[in-house]
């Protein structure tokens, strides 16, 4: 009888139990009882006393044969016997009598055995008592007739559980306990290590389903329960085929096999040459019974205690061997011995109690129609209490109540590991015998432990302490941002927006701590409040830090790209409210979410997995979620907005490309950001989904993503910045020409690539366009020489008001203030006044004759002179100061112009009232 957890002796399996029940109980057929026949002839008896004392006669039925294969289970207790007798006989117990012990062969035949017994009954002495019974079928059947004869049987070797139905069996003892005194060892064995479901495996054989059905019902009543049960007919061997423990792997660490001791020594050895034909290798098979607990009665006791006769065990037992010479042992010896002693005890209980009574009948009167003496002896036997050499000797219920001992199989032999005393009702486990392959016994079932997939502690702390460096990193830009926010550079780029774009990345680099923090190391009420604490962060992180910067770029696109405005003034006043405007519509979304579908803490169970350490424990994997119902759904709408603000930023970026002040203009790094960004968080949300049964993973990618998004974002708008400050802080507002005509967009590219080509051909030709600039500004320098000459003599001479008509006075202020560039009070204006007279009646012709041949000094306060004058100084002030908001580069053009040149018919660049706000 076996369980998913017990290996036996080799048979054929049914199919494999069910993978919960764990332990096993094997009680199988012997697959070896083909014993070699011994040397021993015919037993007659033990040596007779002289005849003078009278015979107790006593009949001993038992297979004698050496053609049979029980026969040497008779042949080896003879020496026991006589050894028994003999020491009756020395210690004069049944004075004046003396045992007479006649035997007789049943061969283990239904019909021999009979007949011995009726021939004994016939032929021989009134026989007290039936000693003997081997072969189950022989011994049921004798002793169902025993109760009409009066004749009290003691078995030594019958264990069949049928002879214990004492209503089928009443004058029935044996002295060996029943293959059913095997269960209650057991129930003690799983009680003490806590083993409470077992499955069986029996074969189809009345005297092992006995013993299955006896088990049940003993456990059973101890609340133990019995989760498979299973049998197989015919051969072991071939059941241990189909069984294949080894190749179904149902040993080792997670199995436990039971199974019944009684086998042969060695028995393995013998199934391996018969199965040698099977894939069932000396190895695997060695390998599945590793381990295995056998249970089986005890031959003789371990204590050292005299028995009754006055010798312990050990001491008969070396008397037993040099009785026994040639002839083959017998595991029932010890039994056959005490069984003669209980015989003897219970001959003289029966005497004392002939002697006591009324009757004054003698022992030796007794004969098969004698139901007084019969029961006498009857009740005798059940009074039987001693300590022989197996053990207590005590019946109950005409049931052996003897010594059950435990073996297991370690490293190829067998090891005795405990005992169990019936009479006690005691286990003794022998100190550190029992080994088990695991590090602990094997558990009853397969224990389903719930483990929650946490983040790894130090994971947690990498990416923590590679955060705080980030978030050191923007707090640095900070610092930066705010000491150098009046220079001109910083003071150009929006030093208000700079710092929304570091709150936004320093919020970002916050929602990583809380991303790590799971049920390892928060309550479940505080990680559902997370979920919502967490998504808030880094949302409203996102929109700060981008809307900002698309909100600096949405100024420079307004404008540089609105040629019909004459004057805007963009404030970041108006850039905060634009700002706002996105966080309004991050928080109407998030507040919609949290009202109508908050997320709630979730827990999602996986498949079981085995345990790494190889125990008996399969992990079922509980991992905690953030999600609501329709979380897909306000995904999709954060998402859709957050990628027409990317899509919007990246709009800007492009219309603001050639917009070249880098103090002004961030649109290559914006395009930079958004592209990394955005590729990051495609990736990112992809690995996420894939990898949200492993946390670890999962929080690893969020956090790098989170990290080289903000990173990367602060570093392309500071670190510019910080080098250009460091390096030439004049470089990011040297002056660039401007051109903002829808046709010049065509242009723009063509000399983008015609420059290209230049800066490509060689250098020589660059040295000469700068040796060619260094000439034209000292050319400027001394035109303004001349220009300073020419004003000073204005101002000596008194007579020049007379030649300027009154009407002209506002013209000619406005002409003079040509030049004047203030700074309002927030020190980020730039006026630029440019005027052309476009009177008529001040212009002159240089041709005139009469012009040219008046005398200078005459001429030099005429309104001709003064108006010539004006229009030199004109486009001097005018290449002058457009420069200071990235007009035409005074070293470009000369300023020179031919006096006899008009200035209405010269080529003025259209004026541009512009005021910038915060620059």
């Amino acid at each position: 009888m076996a369980s998913p957890r017990s290996s036996g002796q080799p048979g054929p399996p049914p199919p494999p139990p069910p993978p919960p029940a764990r332990l096993l109980l094997l009680l199988l057929l012997p697959l070896l009882l083909l014993l070699a026949p011994g040397a021993w002839g015919w037993a007659r008896g033990a040596p007779r006393p002289p005849p003078s004392s009278p015979p107790l006669s006593i009949m001993g039925l038992m297979p004698l044969t050496k053609e049979v294969a029980k026969g040497s289970i008779g042949r080896g207790v003879l020496p026991a016997v006589e050894l028994a007798i003999e020491q009756i006989r020395n210690e004069s117990l049944l004075r004046p009598y003396f045992l007479d012990l006649r035997l007789y062969d049943t061969e283990c035949d239904n019909a021999k055995g009979l007949k011995a017994f009726y021939d004994a009954i016939k032929y021989g002495p009134n026989h007290l008592m039936v000693f003997g019974g081997v072969c189950p079928s022989v011994t049921s059947i004798i002793a169902e007739s025993l109760q009409g004869w009066n004749l009290v049987q003691l078995s030594f070797a019958a264990t069949t559980p049928v002879l214990a139905d004492k209503k089928k069996y009443p004058y029935f003892f044996r002295t060996v306990p029943s293959d059913n005194a095997v269960n209650p060892a057991i129930l003690k064995l799983l009680k003490h290590y806590q083993w409470k479901r077992v499955g069986t495996l029996t074969q189809d054989v009345q005297r092992f389903s006995e013993v299955r059905n006896d088990l049940t019902g003993v456990l059973y009543g101890e609340d133990i329960e019995i989760s498979d049960t299973e049998s197989f007919s015919n051969d072991p061997c071939t059941s241990v085929k189909k069984l294949k423990a080894y190749e179904e792997n149902m040993y080792g660490s997670k199995y436990q096999w039971i199974i019944p001791g009684w086998y042969e020594p060695s028995w393995w050895e013998q199934v391996h040459v018969e199965a040698n034909s099977s894939r069932c290798l000396r190895k695997n098979l060695l390998a599945a019974m590793e381990g295995y607990i056998g249970v089986d009665f005890e031959p003789l006791s371990s204590k050292q205690i005299k028995t009754i006769s006055g010798k312990t065990p050990q001491q008969y037992e070396r008397e037993y061997n040099n009785k026994r010479s040639g002839v083959g042992p017998s595991k029932f010896h010890g039994y056959a011995y005490d069984g003669i002693w209980v015989i003897a005890k219970t001959l003289q209980r029966a005497m004392e109690t002939l002697h006591a009574s009324s009757r004054h009948q003698r022992i030796q009167d007794f004969n098969y129609t004698d139901h007084t003496l019969g029961r006498i002896i009857l009740n005798a036997m059940n009074e039987t209490n001693f300590f022989g050499v197996t053990g207590q000797v005590v019946f109950r219920n005409g049931e052996r109540m003897g010594t059950i001992k435990f073996t297991q199989f370690q490293d190829s032999r067998e090891v005795k590991v405990g005992e169990y005393n019936a009479v006690a009702d005691t286990l003794e486990i022998i100190n550190d015998t029992i080994r088990f392959q695991g590090s602990e016994p094997p558990k009853d079932k397969t224990i389903i432990l719930e483990q929650l997939r946490k983040i790894s502690l130090p994971l947690y702390s990498i990416l923590s302490a590679l955060t705080i460096l980030g978030m050191i990193m923007a707090s640095a830009f900070l610092f930066f941002n705010i000491k150098n926010r009046n220079q001109k550079l910083i003071k150009m780029s929006s030093p208000y927006m700079n710092n929304l774009i570091i709150l936004g990345g320093m919020l970002s680099y916050a929602s990583i701590f809380l991303f790590g923090l799971d049920g390892s190391f928060v309550s479940e009420k505080t990680f559902e409040t997370l979920c919502t604490v967490r998504t808030w962060i880094l949302t409203v992180g996102y929109t700060t830090a981008f809307g900002a910067m698309f909100a600096k770029t949405w100024r420079v696109h307004a404008i540089f790209k609105n040629v019909k405005m004459k004057k805007k003034i963009i404030k970041d006043q108006k850039l905060l409210v634009i700002v706002g405007g996105m966080l309004l519509i991050d928080l109407c979304i998030l507040i919609c979410w949290q009202a109508v579908d908050p997320l709630r803490r979730t827990v999602e169970k996986y498949s079981m997995e085995p345990d790494p350490a190889g125990r008996d424990i399969s992990i079922r994997p509980l991992l905690e979620h953030c999600e609501n119902t329709h979380m897909t759904i306000w995904l999709g709408i954060v998402y859709a907005y957050k990628g027409l603000l990317m899509l919007f930023g990246c709009f800007l970026a492009w219309e603001t490309r050639n917009v070249s002040i880098p103090a002004l203009n961030d649109s290559k790094y914006i395009g930079m950001s958004v592209y990394n960004v955005g590729i990051m968080c495609i990736i990112g949300a992809a690995v996420s989904f894939l990898t949200r049964d492993q946390p670890n993973v999962q929080f690893c990618i969020v956090a790098l993503v989170i990290i080289f998004c903000s990173t990367i974002t602060l570093c392309l708008v500071f670190v510019p910045k910080l080098i250009t400050l460091r390096t030439n802080p004049d470089a990011a507002t040297q002056n660039r020409r401007f051109q903002f005509t829808q046709n010049q967009k065509k242009e723009d590219s063509k000399t983008s690539t015609s420059v290209t080509s230049v800066n490509q051909a060689s250098t020589s030709r660059l040295e000469g366009l700068q040796s060619e600039n260094h000439r034209l500004r000292m050319k400027i320098t001394e035109l303004d020489k001349d220009l300073e000459e020419v004003t000073m003599q204005l101002q000596d001479t008194p007579e020049k008001t007379t030649y300027i008509k009154q009407n002209h006075y506002q013209e000619l202020n406005d002409i003079l203030n040509l030049g004047n560039y203030t700074e309002s009070t927030d020190g980020g204006k730039a006026i630029l006044k440019n005027h052309l007279d476009q009177n008529p009646q001040l212009q002159w012709n240089t041709t005139e004759p009469s012009r040219t041949c008046k005398d200078p000094t005459e001429d030099i306060n005429s309104p001709e002179h003064i108006q010539r004058r004006l229009s030199l100084q004109l486009p001097i002030l005018h290449h002058a100061y457009l420069p200071s908001i990235g007009g035409v580069d005074a070293s470009c053009v000369s300023p020179c112009v031919s006096p006899t040149a008009s200035p209405r018919h010269r080529h003025v660049p259209p004026s541009f009232r512009v005021m910038v706000s915060g620059l």
